[in-house]
């Protein structure tokens, strides 16, 4: 489980096989391929988060919070969303934070590799960030 800050709220990610039963009946979806879209953009794109589906990495981070807390009654996707005050997806961390949960539980076999990738987006956003401050 991980945990990431969107805006003023913190919250529990937990990326397991409920997460992906929440996927599929909230967005008739399937969240592996919705997920591997998204791992593809950020490796193609480094830098650049302009063609990002900012929409879909939130309905990922839903199933992954909704599996988290369960048990509990939980809004649906539109209700949780209204909840979030604000949101910065042009930070870099907070993206790769939510995709290195999902990586993990989802693809521990390969967790390693997708893990020195990060740090290599990571490091190169930083680098970016501090030419450009």
């Amino acid at each position: 489980m991980k945990k990431i800050k969107i805006g003023d709220k913190e919250l529990g990610l937990r990326a397991s096989p409920l997460a992906l039963f929440y996927y599929q009946t909230e967005f008739n979806k399937d969240l592996m391929s919705d997920l591997m879209s998204l791992q593809s953009m950020a490796e193609i794109n480094e830098n650049d988060f302009s063609d990002f589906d900012s929409v879909k990495l939130l309905q990922i981070i839903y199933a992954m919070n909704r599996a988290n807390n369960y048990g509990k009654e939980f809004p649906t996707f539109v209700a949780w969303l209204n909840g979030l005050e604000y949101m910065d997806l042009s930070d870099p961390e907070f993206i790769l934070d939510a995709m290195d949960e999902a990586m993990d539980g989802f693809f521990r076999s390969l967790n390693g590799e997708y893990q020195k990738k990060a740090e290599e987006i990571k490091d190169k956003v930083s680098k970016s960030k501090s030419e450009k401050g």
